[in-house]
């Protein structure tokens, strides 16, 4: 997640005053922007030439890729069969994107796996499974006038580390970022900066949240990370034989607000 908007500072600090201030009001105002909000999983090469031009745009905008001929950024980690791609929408309009690889030892491969292999490379052969969100993008417009776009978009990862059983997600954080995975994840530090292919003026500082062992804390803290496994399933699960994708997913965090 090295390459990421400067939108995500503004995010930071609107979540990160007191809970017992502020923490309702947010909530709200997340609650308020999934109602309006669909995740769509990228299939068609339609699909995947919007996110990777969202990509672009947002990472020129820091100077975080070099300017190429095609305004899309894309690479080989796209196209691996662990590889979950995201648009997220908002009343039609793209306005973000994640990507996500689950790693097991039997699918040994991610962006985070690339540059710190020494240190993941034992613990996958100990069993461990990880989640790797990375090519976090958000469209600079919307970000301005939503700065909840970070939440909705990062509640992917934690649907992913349910839904796979996965207790970690291990994440490259562009230093300027950590304060914003420490508050709202408990995110920790657990390797140093290393340049990473792809991405210039940036050094990737590895870094895991536990997610599964905080789980009743975020939902206490943020209940709009909520979501049922049906929601999980249709996300994450690849179709059988004979059926469709959905098209769209929509968020189901509001049905726990109905309930209590």
């Amino acid at each position: 997640m090295c390459a990421q908007l400067s939108s995500l500072g503004h995010a930071a600090g609107a979540g990160g005053k007191d809970a017992s201030e502020t923490m309702s009001s947010f909530a709200q105002h997340v609650y308020a922007l999934l109602d309006r909000t669909e995740y769509r999983r990228c299939e068609s090469g339609e699909d995947f030439e919007n996110i990777y031009r969202l990509r672009y745009n947002s990472y020129r905008m820091n100077d975080l890729v070099p300017e190429n001929a095609s305004r899309q950024v894309h690479d080989e980690f796209d196209e691996l069969p662990n590889c979950h791609t995201f648009g997220i929408y908002i009343e039609g309009r793209l306005v973000s994107t994640m990507r996500l690889h689950n790693v097991s030892a039997d699918s040994a491969t991610s962006p985070a796996l690339s540059v710190y292999k020494d240190l993941l490379m034992p613990r996958l052969a100990a069993g461990e499974v990880f989640i790797d969100p990375s090519r976090f993008a958000v469209d600079a417009e919307w970000s301005r006038l939503y700065p909840q776009i970070p939440y909705v978009t990062l509640r992917l990862a934690g649907m992913a580390c349910f839904h796979f059983g996965a207790p970690y997600c291990i994440s490259m954080i562009r230093e300027d970022h950590a304060a914003f995975y420490k508050r709202i994840y408990r995110a920790r530090p657990i390797g140093d900066a290393r340049p990473y292919a792809g991405v210039i003026n940036c050094f990737a500082l590895l870094y895991q949240a536990d997610v599964l062992a905080i789980k009743n804390e975020t939902y206490a803290r943020f209940p709009f990370f909520r979501s049922t496994p049906m929601e999980q399933r249709m996300l994450f699960d690849t179709p059988g034989a004979g059926e469709l994708a959905p098209l769209t997913i929509l968020p189901t965090a509001k049905y726990f607000r109905e309930a209590a």
